[in-house]
């Protein structure tokens, strides 16, 4: 691999305005969309080469989906003669000059006329550092392999040793946070423990494989109808989730979870789903930032600049609905960023941009099959089949490209009929830097 200093972000120059954009999730692609054809030259920087879509990574970690049938690479997206002043560089942004209107990268700087930050969020481990090194995240693909080969690793392990106890920290597994990663998570464990993993590990009694859903707030799935928390919490239940509400998780050192409570529970796995921060980016004032995101108009423009906006999990826009801002789903970030393409256009051309008015298109949380919540607009609250099978219809049309809606939908009526759970391998063996004996363990089948 070459070094930064032997490479430059190598753009052209142009004459017409350059949008940059910072991401190249929900918010940055549908934007860019929108800012095809020849008004503007568009530049996008992220650190990772794809889109990819994030609401289901949890299928990834539990071996139901292989990453890149969820993935779609942003050159291909953006290949065509529609997008001929498009520049997409595989690099990350370490800062932002708003007086020199310019963005530094590890390679180094370009100016722009327009910047969009839409860099959406990273876990927010409240300032745990001992949880952070320990835990495993979910939100990135490179997260979910780890966690899919954690767990594999657990009861590939658990085969293996005779001793009770070491065999029950490998098959607890603690999933903190009750939205809708953790109990879309819960839900997939357990109807692996059910289906598939007793034909896998016949000679391992799945009876002592415990799945904790911890949740610090009375009730799960709190940012959607208490209606649907009930039945997700009655789901749950059923699949023999054991679910600890109003409950924190103090410490972790990856052997055992400690909670307020003083409770203890030993586990070699402690997923954490408990919540996010927006992934700022250094260069923006401090009366931009507000709760860790960043704050912007009805137009999106970040409140002091009228040349840098934010859209997306990042931004923080106070409207009477929503006094704390959009909820942290695809959707704002999708009509945000259509909204901008259109509005940018109409900034060049002199006319009044339109203020963004969200328009929500309702909640859904999948646990398992035949078993989901819905709400939906008009205060409509349901759960089970029917909202099992918008779930997959609406996440199915949600993803980018036809052949991941194909292999999606494909792997999904595959197991719907067999109950069998797509690719359970470990493709590259996880280990924490302090695990030297797992390291050793594998390393001998490396070596090889």
């Amino acid at each position: 691999m070459l070094e930064p200093e032997q490479l430059s972000l190598n753009i052209p120059d142009t004459t017409k305005p350059r949008v940059v954009i910072i991401g190249g999730g929900f918010g940055g692609i549908n934007l860019a969309k929108k800012l095809s054809g020849k008004d503007f030259q568009v530049v996008m920087f992220d650190r990772q080469n794809y889109h990819g879509f994030w609401p289901l990574l949890y299928q990834v970690a539990t071996g139901g989906l292989e990453p890149d049938s969820i993935a779609e690479p942003l050159r291909k997206m953006f290949g065509s003669d529609d997008y001929e002043d498009f520049h997409f560089r595989l690099v990350k942004v370490t800062q932002v000059h708003p007086e020199t209107k310019t963005v530094s990268t590890i390679i180094g700087d370009i100016a722009y006329d327009y910047l969009v930050i839409a860099t959406g969020t990273k876990p927010n481990y409240f300032g745990n550092d001992q949880i952070k090194k320990f835990a495993f995240p979910l939100k990135q693909v490179p997260e979910a392999l780890n966690l899919r080969s954690q767990v594999l690793q657990c009861f590939e392990q658990a085969n293996m040793t005779k001793d009770p106890a070491t065999r029950r920290s490998l098959m607890n597994f603690v999933i903190v946070g009750g939205g809708p990663t953790g109990v879309e998570l819960a839900g997939a464990l357990a109807e692996m423990r059910k289906h598939v993993l007793p034909t896998d590990y016949p000679s391992l009694d799945f009876n002592q494989m415990k799945i904790i859903l911890v949740e610090g707030m009375d009730r799960v799935l709190p940012p959607m109808s208490e209606e649907a928390s009930a039945k997700t919490y009655k789901y749950l239940k059923e699949l023999g989730v054991d679910m600890r509400l109003g409950t924190l998780v103090q410490s972790y050192d990856g052997q055992v979870a400690t909670f307020k409570s003083g409770d203890q529970i030993e586990t070699n796995t402690l997923i954490w789903a408990a919540g996010v921060a927006g992934a700022l980016i250094d260069g923006l004032p401090e009366t931009s930032v507000e709760r860790g995101r960043i704050l912007v108009n009805e137009y999106n423009q970040v409140l002091g600049f009228d040349n840098i906006f934010a859209i997306g999990d990042i931004a923080f826009m106070k409207t009477p609905e929503y006094p704390k801002g959009h909820p942290g789903v695809a959707q704002p970030a999708i009509q945000q960023g259509k909204l901008l393409g259109k509005n940018l256009k109409r900034i060049l051309r002199n006319e009044q941009p339109e203020p963004f008015k969200y328009k929500d298109k309702g909640s859904l949380a999948i646990i398992g099959r035949n078993r989901a919540v819905a709400d939906l607009p008009g205060n409509t609250h349901f759960g089970g089949f029917l909202a099992w099978f918008i779930w997959l219809f609406v996440h199915v049309m949600a993803l980018v490209g036809f052949r991941n809606k194909l292999v999606v939908l494909s792997n999904w009526v595959y197991k719907f009929f067999t109950y069998e759970n797509g690719t359970r391998l470990i493709i590259r063996p996880f280990y924490r830097r302090d695990e030297r004996s797992k390291r050793k363990f594998f390393e001998k089948y490396d070596a090889d």
